[in-house]
């Protein structure tokens, strides 16, 4: 470990020289490329230094106690104890720290939601879980676009796709592919019976056009009438985009803007997310001997979170965590959850490390 951390701080030097560089600097996309390995660093580098500093101050105590009686003995006995606890602490940190970050960490994201089993009542749960992440996303600082939807009379959606753009944004929605599950008394159950309801989440990084090689004579783009319960724009103008991907069957549709230019644009992004996507699986699929994660982020079939309405709770069933403020997550206050799933899934990239 002490290996690839002095490597890492001779590697951090090298890039601190390199921003005061002019070439560098004047070069905005090698500029960015650097500071992005820099900011990467940095958590890591001054992490390390703490821990050398804190040994350093070991050793200073462990003098003391070999020169010093009375008070000055008592007083480094003290310090030796703190710092030692200190050093395991912040070794723990650093092993953390180095396990190998996700690229697509950084990316915006791509999220689509589907109705699964249950009807209607399927509908208005993946609007329920469209508002959930909306929120979230509004009051930490993301951006969200809508970039297609089929809405039913009663305002579910049978599938909505949008856009979370700001850093970070996979590193947050990243664990939240798969099956949610709910169990409720729907409004229209004149028995007070509880249903149960599915939809299913997909989170996509966004692609950059260099991660994904896309021949346009490959792709078939129509153009519509955009669909929906109601509205003056609606059946008016053929500004929805109708994007289909002849070698892979994929279809995308982007009917949320009036331009048929920007959604066109948006169809483009989502095309090559999934492609991005499915390229990424392939890569997953290879790598047998790769020990797949706890928490997980492929198989979207799995069910992965019930939402229990009578009982008021929210568990997550990779982890076993559960949370009794039901009301307040559907509010957007997912962010305790979302924690806890990178927490569990650093912990399993640990022990992989260690049993490598």
């Amino acid at each position: 470990m002490f290996n690839r951390l002095n490597e890492a701080e001779k590697r951090y030097l090298e890039i601190e020289g390199a921003l005061a560089d002019p070439e560098i600097t004047g070069n905005q996309a090698e500029f960015t490329k650097t500071m992005k390995e820099y900011k990467n660093l940095t958590p890591i580098i001054e992490k390390y230094r703490e821990y050398k500093k804190t040994a350093s101050d070991l050793e200073g105590a462990k003098s003391i106690m070999e020169e010093e009686s009375g008070e000055m003995y008592d007083l480094a006995v003290e310090e030796y104890k703190d710092c030692k606890e200190r050093l395991a602490v912040i070794e723990e940190e650093l092993k953390f720290l180095l396990i190998p970050k996700d690229p697509n960490d950084d990316k915006n994201v791509i999220v689509e939601i589907r109705a699964g089993a249950g009807g209607e009542e399927a509908a208005l749960f993946a609007s329920v879980l469209y508002r959930m992440y909306s929120m979230y996303a509004d009051s930490n600082g993301f951006k969200t676009e809508l970039t297609g939807f089929n809405e039913t009379g009663l305002g579910g959606f049978k599938e909505v796709t949008f856009l979370i753009s700001g850093e970070g944004a996979y590193s947050r929605f990243k664990f939240e592919s798969g099956v949610h599950r709910v169990q409720r008394v729907p409004e229209t159950e004149t028995q007070g019976r509880i249903h149960t309801s599915t939809a299913t989440v997909a989170v996509l990084p966004e692609a950059e056009d260099v991660e994904v090689e896309l021949n346009m004579s490959d792709v078939t783009v129509e153009t519509c009438k955009s669909s929906g319960a109601g509205g003056q724009h609606v059946n008016k103008t053929e500004s929805a985009i109708r994007l289909i991907h002849k070698p892979t069957g994929i279809v995308v549709e982007c009917q949320d803007e009036r331009s048929q230019f920007k959604n066109k644009d948006k169809a483009f992004k989502i095309l090559r997310a999934k492609l991005y996507d499915m390229k990424q699986q392939e890569q997953s699929d290879k790598i047998a001997s790769e020990r797949k994660s706890q928490v997980g982020t492929g198989d979207r079939s799995e069910r992965i979170r019930t939402y229990n309405y009578p009982q008021g709770r929210v568990t997550d069933h990779r982890i076993g965590f559960t949370i009794y403020s039901l009301e307040a997550f559907l509010n957007g206050d997912i962010g305790e959850m979302l924690e806890k799933l990178a927490t569990a899934d650093a912990a399993e990239k640990l022990k992989g490390e260690q049993n490598n």
